[in-house]
């Protein structure tokens, strides 16, 4: 690993160290944010209220000296109270432009699936593109941009599903579970601690990073293959002796997987030291990268099939190069 990388390889360490000083058990967490974050893409978590997800991604933007947002998604919200809002001035005559919690580094998208579907396209298209056009105007958005979107898999009354082809947008999808006891005593013991966050990395530093590690990560042929045949497996189940899925998959997962699995993979690499991915990164990360973008059929769901239990059918029969 080149010099350049090795000094970012430590700075990544410092920002661990920074970030386990109030986060005690979401490691899972801190794994996909830096991922989602050196590889430019978007997170989706599905856990339950009360579990950090403001102070993990708050406490990272510190660390980084980067603009954070938060905002609550309700069924009244509307576009505008997510991007953008137009003022008229009287005296002179002129609309000006109010920018709203989408200008930012870090938004925190709670709990996504509460607003109504022109909000999520609204949000989503904005991910997509980089950039807002407001009237005759376009504005693009802040480097680095990351979204950190939840859904509660309790409370689902009132909520609209994210449509498959916006998740699909979202590079990972994480679920977070409850602490154990021991992490629990401890969250108790450091709960009326004040910590400070220093800061480790500038937001140039950050940029350069990204484009050094999909730069500078090697893929080799043989991994390029092994992800399209894991993705195939989910499209033509026959071709790798495991027809039994084919039941219980709707809709098949898109090139975009593809791509995202290659560049979480990448930073998956830098993180455990390596300037090249092993088929150990793709198989880390299938999980996350897929586990969102495979429809499960009413027969999966009779039979208490989850797109985990596919993904894991997957790896198992797919020859590792």
């Amino acid at each position: 690993m080149n010099k350049d990388l090795s000094f970012y390889k430590e700075k990544i360490d410092e920002i661990k160290i920074e970030l386990s000083k109030v986060i005690i058990w979401q490691e899972s967490l801190i794994k996909s944010l830096l991922i989602a974050l050196l590889s430019g893409g978007h997170i989706i978590l599905e856990w339950v209220p009360w579990l950090a997800k403001t102070l993990s991604i708050q406490t990272l933007s510190k660390t980084l000296d980067l603009d954070f947002s938060r905002i609550s998604f309700t069924p009244d919200l509307l576009p505008w109270d997510l991007l953008w809002w137009q003022i008229y001035n009287q005296s002179e005559s002129k609309f000006y432009t109010k920018k709203w919690p989408i200008f930012t580094n870090f938004l925190l998208a709670d709990e996504i699936n509460r607003a109504p579907a022109k909000v999520q396209s609204a949000l989503l298209e904005a991910m997509q593109e980089k950039m807002i056009t407001i009237a005759d105007e376009t504005f693009k958005l802040d480097k680095p941009f990351l979204v950190l979107a939840t859904q509660n898999p309790i409370e689902q009354e009132w909520t609209y599903p994210l449509p498959e082809a916006q998740l699909d947008r979202f590079m990972l999808k994480t679920i977070i579970t409850y602490p154990t006891k021991e992490q629990e005593i401890q969250i108790m013991k450091i709960s009326n601690e004040e910590n400070k966050i220093n800061k480790v990395l500038s937001k140039n530093d950050l940029i350069d990073l990204q484009s050094k590690i999909n730069d500078d990560v090697f893929v080799d042929d043989k991994i390029y293959n092994y992800v399209s045949d894991i993705i195939f497996a989910t499209r033509d189940a026959t071709n790798f002796k495991i027809e039994k899925i084919s039941d219980y998959i709707s809709f098949w997962v898109s090139p975009r997987a593809s791509i995202s699995l290659i560049k979480a993979a990448k930073v998956n690499a830098f993180l455990n030291w390596r300037n090249y991915v092993v088929p150990e990164d793709i198989k880390e990360l299938a999980y996350d990268v897929l586990r969102h973008r495979i429809g499960l059929s009413f027969e999966a769901l009779w039979e208490d099939i989850s797109a985990d239990d596919i993904i894991k059918i997957i790896l198992d029969n797919v020859i590792v190069p």
